[in-house]
C-alpha cells in the first residue's frame, strides 16, 4: 500500500471520527444552553495548532541542519584520507611516488572543479570522478613494496584510498536532497492551517494586528525557506563547501 494511500486514509479517519463526535454531542445539547458562557475553544485550538506545529518545524529544521553537518564532516574525512595518501606515499620510489600524487590532485581538482558543480546541479557524482579514484586505488594497490621499509607504508596507504571511497559514498548518498515528499506535504499544509486560523481570530484591520499577522506569516515563510536551503546539502545557498579539500590541498582551486 502506498504511502500516501495510508496518510489519506488516516487523515480521513482523524476529521471523520472527529466531526462525528462533535455532531453527536451537539443533538444532546438542549435547547437552555448558552454558548457564551463556554470557554474559547477557537482561541485554545489556535494555540495548540501553533504549538505542535512549531514543535514540526523545529524537528524538520535540526534534522536537515543535522544533515548539513554530516556532509561537511565526510567532505572533511575525505580530504584528511587523500593527504594522508599524499603524505604517506613519501617512503616510495620517486616515479610511484609522484605517479600515486599526480592521481591525488587530478581527483581533488575533479570534485572541487567539476564533480561540485555537478553535484548542486543535479544531485549525483559523477562518472569521471569514480574513475580517477579508481586510478588512484590501482596506483597504490598495484605497487609492490621493495623492502620492508616500503612494506609499512604500504598498509595504511591501502586504507586511506579505503577511507577516501567510503567518504566519497557517504557523499554520494548524502547529494540530493533528504527530506521525503510526504514530510514537505505534511509542512506546507501545517503552514496554510497555522495561517488560516489567523482568521477564525476575528482580526481587524488596525496597524497592529495586520503587523502581527504579516509577521507571522513572514516568519513561517522564512523557516520553510531555512529548511529547503539545508535540505539539499550540496545543492544550494547554504550548503556543505569543498574548503577541507582546498585547505589541504592550496594549490586547487576552483
Amino acid at each position: 500500500m502506498s504511502e500516501w494511500l495510508v496518510l489519506s486514509i488516516a487523515m480521513a479517519a482523524a476529521c471523520a471520527v472527529v466531526l462525528t463526535i462533535v455532531v453527536i454531542n451537539n443533538r444532546r445539547v438542549g435547547d437552555d444552553d448558552d454558548p457564551s458562557e463556554t470557554p474559547d475553544v477557537i482561541e485554545y485550538m489556535t494555540m495548540m495548532i501553533g504549538v505542535v506545529y512549531a514543535i514540526v518545524l523545529g524537528l524538520a529544521i535540526a534534522g536537515v541542519w543535522e544533515g548539513r553537518g554530516a556532509a561537511q564532516d565526510t567532505v572533511r574525512q575525505e580530504a584528511q584520507a587523500l593527504y594522508q595518501v599524499d603524505r604517506r606515499v613519501e617512503v616510495w620510489p620517486e616515479a610511484v611516488r609522484e605517479g600515486v600524487r599526480d592521481d591525488v590532485r587530478a581527483y581533488v581538482s575533479h570534485v572541487v572543479d567539476t564533480e561540485w558543480p555537478h553535484m548542486a546541479e543535479r544531485g549525483e557524482l559523477t562518472e569521471k570522478g569514480t574513475e580517477l579514484l579508481e586510478r588512484l586505488r590501482r596506483s597504490v594497490t598495484d605497487y609492490r613494496p621493495a623492502d620492508a621499509h616500503e612494506g609499512e607504508a604500504y598498509q595504511p596507504l591501502v586504507d586511506q584510498v579505503a577511507l577516501v571511497d567510503d567518504a566519497r559514498a557517504a557523499r554520494a548518498e548524502s547529494a540530493g536532497a533528504t527530506m521525503p515528499g510526504v514530510v514537505w506535504f505534511g509542512l506546507i499544509i501545517g503552514a496554510l492551517v497555522t495561517v488560516g486560523m489567523i482568521f477564525m481570530l476575528q482580526i481587524r484591520r488596525t496597524f497592529r494586528e495586520l503587523l502581527l499577522a504579516g509577521l507571522f506569516s513572514a516568519l513561517i515563510a522564512f523557516l520553510l525557506f531555512l529548511i529547503w536551503a539545508f535540505d539539499a546539502p550540496f545543492g544550494r545557498g547554504v550548503s556543505a563547501t569543498p574548503d577541507p579539500l582546498l585547505a589541504l590541498f592550496p594549490h586547487v582551486r576552483s
